[in-house]
C-alpha cells in the first residue's frame, strides 16, 4: 500500500518552547488512522500544522503529501492544496461556520473558489452534498443559517463541506466530541460509508477509544507532543506496551464496589417529584402571536424519588429536558407540580428559600465558564459561607476553605495548600478546576448535589479521578446526587436508579443495572447500543 502523507521527524515550538518534538508516521491512500491523547498531547496541533494553520509557531520536519513537502511549499501552492487535496472537520461547528452565511451558501463557496463552477452550478452541487450526508430537506436547509440547524445537522454541513472538493486526505478533529451518544454513532457510520466511497485516507483526532475501536484501522497514541506508541488498532488496545497506553485504555469509569453499599432504597427520600412539568412561552404563528403566546412542555409530568445517601441518573440526549429538569430541582425555573427537597419545597419566602438552598448545591459541565476569573481559590470556595455563616471570623473562614481543598484531594501539605488560597482559576488544570467546583459546592455541607455533566469536559483519566472523589465524598459524608449525564457510562458507574428522558417525557426509570442491561424502552435500547 503507497504511502499518501509520510511526516518525517515533525517538531512543532511556539516561543522557543518545543510542544511536539520530532514525530514520525505515514498515511496510506485509503486507511483510516487514529491519532489518540489527551488534552495537551500535541495531536491537533500536529494535525494542523501539516496544512500550515498554527499560528507564530515553528515548524520543523518534513510532511510528503504525493511527493510534495507540505511545510516547504510555498504559501500558494499550500492554499490551493488546503480544501481540495486535504479538508478538515474541526472539532466544534458552531465556532467553525459563519453565523452570517446560510450552510449551503458556504458549502457554494468553496466549490466556486477551489472548482471553478458557476454559481447555479456550486449551489446544486451544495444541495446534493447536504443530501448525500444524511440531512433531511436539503433544497431548504440549504438556506438554513448555522443556529438553525441541530448540533448533529451542524456537523453533517461541516462535513459536507469538507468534502466538496472530493479530497484524498480527510482530517477530522474530534467530530463527534460536541455530539449526543446517538449522534456520535451516526456521525462515525456516515464518514465510513463515505470513505469507503470516496477511497479516501482519513486521520481521526480523538480521546475516545471506542471511537477508536470502531473506525480506524490503525492507530498513534501520543503523549506530551510525543508518539508513544502506534501500531493496528484491535492488537494494540488488547495488548498495549506503553504504560501511557494502558492508563488510557483502564481509564474507562468504574464502578466503586463500596459505593453499591451507600445508603439504601429503603432510606428516607431526601426529593420526590410529582407530576413535575416545566413549560416556555413562545410565539405563535401568524396574526394570533399579536395578542398571546403559546407554551413549549419542557419536562412533562415527571415522577420521580431520590433516597438519601444514593444516585439518581437523568439520560437523554440534548433537548430531552435533562437540564431544564435540574433547574427545576434546584429553583432556577418556575414549575408546576409537587418537588419537595429535604421536608421543603420553593417558594416565594426568601428565607425559606436561603435554607433550602443550602440544602441543594450545584456543579456544573464546564468548571472554566462556571468560576469567576477575578476571584482567587479562596474567595471562590468561600463565597457560600459569606451568605450562609457569616458569622465565621476570616481565620475561621480561611480554614474551613482550606479543609474542603483538602477533602477534594487537591492538596494535602498545609504549607501546599495554603499556597492555592491566591491562586485564580486560570492557573489550574482542567481536573482542579472540577475539584474546585466540587468544593465549593461542599462547603457549606449540602444534603443534595445536583451534578450536571461534571466530568464531559474532562479527559479519560481526570474523568475517572473526578468520578472516584465523587463516590468516596458520597459513603463518607452520605450525599444523595441527581446526576445529569448523556454518557451511558458516567450512569454505570455512578447511579442507583436511572431515568430516561426523551422530549420532556419519562420514558423509563428503574435500578441502573436492570434498565442498563435488559432496557425495555426503544429510545433506551438506542442509547445504551450507541454507547457500545
Amino acid at each position: 500500500m503507497s504511502h499518501l502523507l509520510e511526516v518525517q521527524n515533525l517538531s512543532v515550538s511556539f516561543a522557543g518552547k518545543e510542544v511536539v518534538h520530532g514525530i514520525s508516521f505515514t498515511i496510506a491512500a485509503g486507511e483510516k488512522l487514529a491519532m489518540v491523547g489527551e488534552s495537551g498531547s500535541g495531536k491537533t496541533i500536529s494535525a494542523l500544522s501539516l496544512l500550515r494553520l498554527v499560528a507564530d509557531a515553528k515548524i520543523s520536519g518534513q510532511a510528503l503529501f504525493d511527493g510534495r513537502d507540505l511545510l516547504s511549499l510555498p504559501e500558494r501552492d499550500v492554499r490551493a492544496i488546503r480544501g481540495q487535496d486535504i479538508a478538515m472537520i474541526f472539532q466544534e461547528p458552531m465556532t467553525a461556520l459563519n453565523p452570517l452565511m446560510s450552510v449551503g451558501e458556504q458549502i457554494a463557496e468553496v466549490i466556486t473558489l477551489k472548482m471553478g463552477l458557476a454559481r447555479v452550478q456550486s449551489a446544486q452541487a451544495a444541495i446534493e452534498l447536504l443530501a448525500e450526508t444524511g440531512i433531511p430537506e436539503a433544497h431548504r436547509r440549504y438556506h438554513a443559517y448555522p443556529h438553525q440547524l441541530s448540533g448533529g445537522q451542524r456537523q453533517r454541513a461541516m462535513i459536507a463541506m469538507a468534502l466538496a472538493c472530493q479530497p484524498q486526505l480527510l482530517l477530522a478533529d474530534e467530530p463527534t466530541t460536541a455530539l449526543d451518544v446517538s449522534l456520535r454513532g451516526q456521525i462515525l457510520d456516515l464518514l465510513d460509508r463515505l470513505q469507503q466511497q470516496r477511497g479516501m485516507a482519513v486521520l481521526m483526532i480523538t480521546h475516545d477509544l471506542n471511537l477508536v475501536r470502531r473506525f480506524a484501522s490503525r492507530v498513534i497514541v501520543m503523549e506530551q507532543g510525543h508518539i508513544v506508541e502506534q501500531g493496528a488498532t484491535q492488537a494494540l488496545l488488547a495488548q498495549p506496551q506503553h504504560p501511557y497506553t494502558r492508563r488510557l485504555i483502564d481509564s474507562r469509569p468504574e464502578r466503586d464496589p463500596l459505593s453499591l453499599a451507600a445508603g439504601s432504597a429503603d432510606a428516607p427520600a431526601v426529593m420526590v417529584a410529582r407530576g413535575l412539568q416545566v413549560t416556555y412561552p413562545v410565539p405563535l404563528p401568524g396574526f394570533r402571536g399579536w395578542f398571546r403566546r403559546g407554551k413549549f412542555v419542557a419536562v412533562q409530568g415527571a415522577d420521580f424519588t431520590l433516597p438519601a445517601g444514593l444516585t439518581l441518573g437523568v439520560m437523554g440526549e440534548s433537548g430531552s429536558g435533562k437540564s431544564t429538569l435540574a433547574l427545576a430541582v434546584l429553583g432556577l425555573l418556575p414549575f408546576v407540580g409537587e418537588l419537595h427537597l429535604s421536608g421543603s419545597n420553593w417558594g416565594k419566602d426568601a428565607a425559606r428559600n436561603k435554607a433550602l438552598r443550602r440544602d441543594v448545591q450545584v456543579v456544573f459541565q464546564d468548571p472554566f465558564s462556571s468560576l469567576s476569573p477575578r476571584m482567587t481559590v479562596e474567595e471562590i470556595v468561600g463565597e457560600g459561607l459569606g451568605v450562609h455563616e457569616p458569622a465565621l471570623s476570616l481565620r475561621e473562614r480561611c480554614q474551613r476553605v482550606t479543609l474542603a481543598l483538602k477533602d477534594v484531594g487537591l492538596a494535602d501539605d498545609s504549607a501546599e495548600l495554603s499556597g492555592l488560597l491566591g491562586r485564580y482559576p486560570h492557573e489550574f488544570s482542567g481536573g482542579q478546576r472540577q475539584r474546585l467546583a466540587i468544593a465549593r459546592a461542599l462547603i457549606i455541607q449540602p444534603r443534595i448535589l445536583v451534578l450536571d455533566e461534571p466530568t464531559s469536559a474532562l479527559d479519560v483519566t481526570v474523568q475517572k479521578q473526578v468520578l472516584q472523589l465523587l463516590q468516596g465524598l458520597q459513603r463518607q459524608r452520605g450525599l444523595s446526587y441527581l446526576l445529569i449525564s448523556h454518557d451511558v457510562e458516567v450512569i454505570r458507574a455512578m447511579a442507583h436508579e436511572v431515568m430516561v428522558m426523551k422530549e420532556g417525557v419519562v420514558v423509563e426509570l428503574g435500578p441502573v443495572r436492570k434498565v442498563l442491561t435488559c432496557p425495555s424502552h426503544s429510545y433506551t435500547q438506542v442509547l445504551v447500543s450507541s454507547a457500545g
